[in-house]
């Protein structure tokens, strides 16, 4: 075709009048485009788009211009604006650019429907699947049909007649978008295969929720997780400043001996009416003793980590372990309440959460135990005596800057975490060598910035052997970001992990519809399986009755698996 008649095609004309695509210079249609042309392309085809959607879903991205950041969201390290647009790369920036909406069963998607699936890269796969689900996909420009399904070619360079097809399509205009009639049809999914192993889990704790409290609660409970084919409880043992456990630690470190009730009034006062109508009571043992017949794994749960209240037993007994801000400070709100933090680099609190790990793990047949977001410390923290005289010592003299996230600041704290976890780990495994360590945190950039935990040197040198990454999201798409950040895919290779998916909160239950679609979302990316937070919330609903609750969960878990291990 002549250059003139290829110009004059009504979606090429069309694109020109509007000034989304100049071809006036591009001699024939199969001339391959550039990265950034077709990006440019896309945000003037769906303006606002792209900005809108990272400020709704509180996401950056590098660059200096909008064009180089819209490269960098959908490519990642294959960003290059002047380089060659490749047919895969090309779907990838046009879902960024244009928001659409991710598919929960990506990788089914596309392996339904292209013969060539297994060669589109893993980095544009989301943005690929996510145009074939919204139907914006020309059969013109993408592969011929071959019985039921397309080839898709996913490697080979993008041309000026691709993108102009691909940018009439996908058009918000629907008198553009009818110039490209024919597109790409979805292949039919079968159903998939429900893994051989999966991590079925639920988080246990003492704040809205009853479950904890009794011996029939305790047995009710894990009774209904077997019958729905879980296999995995995490129970709270380390919250609101007290153990939910007998501790010797405890005892002589602040004066209790354990609390299971939580001063969720902040009247810095013990309900000791309730705490002494538990009498002797051990939780934690009659917890393990109940689950193991059901085929419940228990991996006690250090919930508060270095955190605790400000009015606690604990902080008023050491006020000289706590850390400070640089204005002096020492409480930071969590919500409505009043937290203090434990100075993580503080030789006696190192040796009190020792001591308590490894009282723990001496003391019960646990099968792992269990760090979150709390194993860490807020970045606003370090600048107590002690930590600053650390520092200086390391330093020649020279004060921690004031910046919070100074990134040598920052990194110096994250490793004198990174190494307490270590020892961590070798307590543990010296008590009980085949107790796995597991870890629940937040992604990972979020997770180093705000809290200075580096879980991913972490997973690689071994000191976790189970990761549960908190992704509690609303939105589809970030939820599927979020695990496909190249953290949480290295992890993969090396550990089993999951996913943390929220089951809902006091007032903002979560549909069982979008606990669904998360899970699929999960599986579909073959990660090892889920836990949810928490147990209560799993059967709160406004709209949906607790036999309608179970009975979807009992779809998403039809039969029993076992865990994956290490």
């Amino acid at each position: 075709m002549r250059a003139a008649d290829w110009r004059q095609q009504p979606c090429v004309a069309t694109l020109g009048q509007r000034q989304i695509l100049d071809t006036s210079a591009i001699r024939q249609s199969f001339q391959s485009i550039s990265q950034q042309t077709f990006a440019s392309a896309v945000l003037v085809t769906f303006p606002g788009k792209f900005a809108a959607a990272n400020e709704s879903l509180g996401l950056t991205f590098e660059g200096d211009t909008e064009v180089e950041q819209l490269l960098d969201a959908a490519l990642g390290d294959e960003a290059n604006g002047q380089r060659a647009l490749l047919r895969s790369q090309a779907l990838s920036i046009l879902t960024t650019g244009a928001a659409l909406p991710y598919e929960a069963q990506a990788t089914q998607l596309l392996d339904a429907t292209f013969r060539d699936s297994a060669l589109i890269a893993y980095e544009n796969r989301e943005g690929v699947a996510a145009a074939l689900g919204q139907g914006v996909i020309p059969t013109e420009s993408y592969g011929r049909a071959s019985r039921e399904q397309v080839r898709f070619y996913p490697n080979r360079s993008a041309t000026y007649g691709m993108a102009a097809n691909l940018l009439c399509a996908a058009s918000p205009d629907q008198t553009v978008a009818a110039l490209v009639p024919d597109r790409v049809q979805p292949g039919t999914m079968a159903d998939a295969p429900l893994p051989a192993r999966e991590i079925r889990g639920v988080w246990m704790t003492n704040v809205d929720s009853q479950v904890l409290f009794s011996r029939d609660a305790l047995e009710t409970s894990l009774q209904r997780l077997a019958d729905l084919n879980f296999n995995t409880v995490y129970p709270t043992v380390w919250n609101w400043g007290y153990t939910l456990y007998p501790s010797d630690v405890a005892k002589r470190t602040f004066g209790y001996q354990q609390g299971l009730y939580p001063d969720v009034d902040d009247t810095g006062e013990r309900n000791e009416a309730l705490e002494a109508a538990q009498g002797d009571r051990d939780m934690l043992l009659e917890l393990i003793s109940l689950a193991r017949p059901l085929g419940l794994r228990v991996i006690p749960w250090f919930e508060f980590g270095f955190m605790a209240p400000a009015d606690s037993a604990l902080a008023r007994s050491h006020p000289d372990w706590l850390t400070q801000k640089a204005d002096g400070s020492t409480v930071k709100a969590e919500g409505t309440h009043n937290r203090v933090w434990l100075n993580p680099f503080h030789p006696e609190v190192q040796q009190f959460m020792l001591d308590m790990v490894s009282e723990l793990a001496a003391t019960y047949p646990i099968d792992g135990f269990q760090v979150d977001d709390h194993f860490g410390l807020p970045a606003v923290y370090g600048y107590d005596p002690y930590t600053v005289n650390l520092y200086r010592q390391e330093h020649n003299g020279k004060a921690p800057p004031a910046d919070i996230h100074d990134p040598e600041w920052t990194r110096w704290r994250a490793n004198k975490i990174t190494d307490f976890m270590g020892r961590t780990f070798e307590v543990v495994k010296a008590q009980q060598p085949q107790a796995i360590v597991s870890v629940s945190p937040n992604p990972q950039e979020f997770a180093y910035k705000h809290f200075l935990q580096d879980w991913d040197t972490w997973v690689n040198r071994g000191y976790i052997e189970e990761l549960i990454v908190q992704l509690y999201r609303s939105d589809l798409g970030r939820f599927v970001w979020e695990m496909n950040r190249d953290p949480a895919q290295d992890a993969r290779r090396h550990i089993p992990t999951a996913v943390g998916v929220l089951s809902g909160l006091r007032g903002r239950p979560v549909p069982m519809a979008r606990i669904q679609e998360q899970v699929t979302a999960v599986r579909d990316r073959a990660y090892a399986g889920v836990s949810f937070f928490f147990y209560e919330s799993l059967w709160w609903s406004n709209t949906e009755t607790l036999e309608q609750r179970q009975n979807s969960l009992l779809q998403i878990f039809p039969e029993k698996v076992i865990a994956p291990q290490i």
